[in-house]
């Protein structure tokens, strides 16, 4: 199983990541990477990821508070 995040803006618009995907073997360490780097992610105009296993789309989150 492989575990990535997709990059998005709010209305859906996939933003790709400037030094490529992060592949991950777990969730944990993905959902791991991700509360490490959201700011970053933030800063590079992503607004919310969507957690994907092996092509699945497992959830989405957003990257700014409440």
């Amino acid at each position: 199983m492989v575990w990535t995040w997709r990059y998005e803006k709010n209305d859906g618009t996939v933003v790709e990541p400037a030094n490529g995907a992060e592949e991950f073997s777990s969730q944990g360490d993905a959902e791991s990477w991700v509360g490490e780097e959201w700011k970053t992610l933030l800063e590079d105009g992503v607004d919310r990821v969507v957690l994907v296993e092996d092509g699945q789309d497992i959830y989405p989150m957003s990257l700014h508070e409440g």
